[in-house]
């Protein structure tokens, strides 16, 4: 019987190691192992890279001209089967360190949209999986808001789906993430249920 594996990246953008965002992230990884995924964790605040230049040369090339750690990252990106990004909400958006790699994507937008290099079929966005993890001080409902957009677009570039939203608000009430009353094992809980749900796309396509 062949093995279906799936292949999970989470990546943390936020600039505050092992915090409150990281640690939603963290759970929702281990969800995806002990589901039978092979993980990897990547840290944005690590990695050297320059934001987009806005020069638009790749919409000729349908390369980047900036050639540093993230062109490797989104390469690593387009090979796994479920990505999760995740930041906390600073200033009513996602940090700086995820927007930049999401406007670094720009050269992938380029061959989708203006090259016609780069054709995923519905099946293929529907069997790639998108998580977005985030977590929030204040306790306004619509705190998270501004941040969906551009995951959205991050998202459909790659060709993901936008498979769910793990967010947690009134960190700042809760003390923490580890205060939450739901959000870990919510974490947890969706990280298994994406990995089975992609393990049987994959059987059905084969």
């Amino acid at each position: 019987m062949r093995i279906i594996s799936i292949r999970v990246l989470g990546i943390s953008g936020s600039p505050h190691r092992h915090g409150n965002t990281e640690t939603l992230l963290d759970r929702f990884l281990d969800g995806t192992q002990d589901a039978g995924a092979s993980i990897e964790k990547v840290i944005l605040r690590e990695l050297s890279f320059s934001s987009c230049k806005g020069c638009n040369v790749c919409h000729k090339t349908g390369e980047c001209v900036i050639k540093d750690d993230i062109l490797p990252l989104l390469d690593r990106i387009l090979e796994v089967d479920c990505l999760a990004v995740a930041s906390p909400i600073y200033s009513m958006g996602i940090t700086a360190e995820l927007k930049g790699l999401i406007d670094r994507s720009q050269y992938i937008w380029a061959q989708k949209y203006i090259l016609k290099t780069r054709y995923l079929t519905t099946g293929y966005v529907t069997r790639h999986k998108g998580v977005f993890i985030s977590t929030a001080g204040l306790s306004w409902d619509n705190v998270f808001d501004a941040a969906f957009p551009a995951i959205t677009a991050f998202f459909n570039t790659i060709g993901f789906e936008y498979y769910d939203n793990i967010i947690a608000n009134e960190m700042d009430r809760y003390k923490g993430i580890h205060g939450h009353p739901t959000a870990l094992t919510e974490a947890y809980n969706k990280g298994f249920e994406v990995v089975k749900k992609l393990e049987k796309l994959k059987k059905l396509s084969h």
